[in-house]
């Protein structure tokens, strides 16, 4: 905390202001000065918004921090971000080559057409043999809707070696994918961790700024043998 102390010295003759002593113009200028103080410290204090401490730590975590004034803990916020953005993408580019993979080889080992074909079809591709095996356990469960037309669904893998390798393709794209979803969720609650960080930090920066920002003026009459009366103005601030 600094402080900063003036002294100012301003001399009054009494003739000059007819019928005013100086304890009255004492009294006058504590009136406007208190008046003058609680304006200085309205203007050199302004409380920081948790609002808008919340709303820049949804946009990028750890900003929120540094609204507040208390960026040490937000750069973690901030750091951690990156890290899931560049998580989120490496995961998403990782199964999309998977992805390329399953179905290319689906469709030069498998016999399919990659065209039209959902999630589900390569899912049920990768635990049968072939179309025929896959139609008979379908009518057999009387589940008549997930028949494949055989002209546009064939696949027919020639051992179950090969189907298992196109499980593994599928399946390392699959987990990829499911990982991005966990690396969303991070983000998330990153965001709220660092909002419920940035709120507690603005707090503590308003109670401590109004506590440590003030401003004092006092006001003394100096009369002094052989010289003129004057009125002593003492200035503090702390901050």
């Amino acid at each position: 905390m600094k402080k900063i102390f003036f002294l100012l010295i301003v001399p009054f003759i009494i003739n000059a202001q007819p019928g005013k002593s100086l304890l009255e113009l004492k009294h006058q200028m504590n009136i406007q000065i208190n008046e003058e103080n609680e304006l200085l410290n309205a203007a050199a204090f302004e409380k920081k918004n948790t609002g808008l401490a919340i709303l820049y730590s949804v946009i990028l975590p750890g900003m929120g921090e540094l609204y507040a004034g208390d960026y040490s803990t937000g750069m973690y916020f901030t750091i951690a971000d990156g890290l899931l953005w560049g998580t989120v993408v490496g995961f998403n580019l990782y199964g999309d080559w998977q992805k390329e993979n399953y179905q290319s080889f689906a469709s030069s080992v498998g016999g399919v057409e990659n065209a039209g074909k959902d999630a589900d079809y390569y899912a049920n591709i990768a635990n049968y043999a072939d179309i025929d095996q896959y139609n008979r356990e379908q009518e057999l469960n009387r589940d008549f809707d997930a028949v494949y037309n055989t002209n546009t669904h064939h696949w027919s893998w020639e051992n179950d070696t090969q189907r298992r390798e196109f499980r593994n393709l599928w399946t390392n794209s699959e987990q990829a994918y499911n990982n991005i979803r966990f690396a969303v969720g991070a983000l998330v609650v990153n965001r709220i961790i660092s909002a419920i960080n940035a709120v507690r930090l603005v707090a503590a920066y308003n109670k401590r700024a109004s506590e440590n920002m003030s401003w004092n003026v006092s006001v003394g009459v100096n009369q002094q043998r052989n010289l003129p009366s004057s009125i002593n103005l003492n200035f503090h601030t702390s901050f």
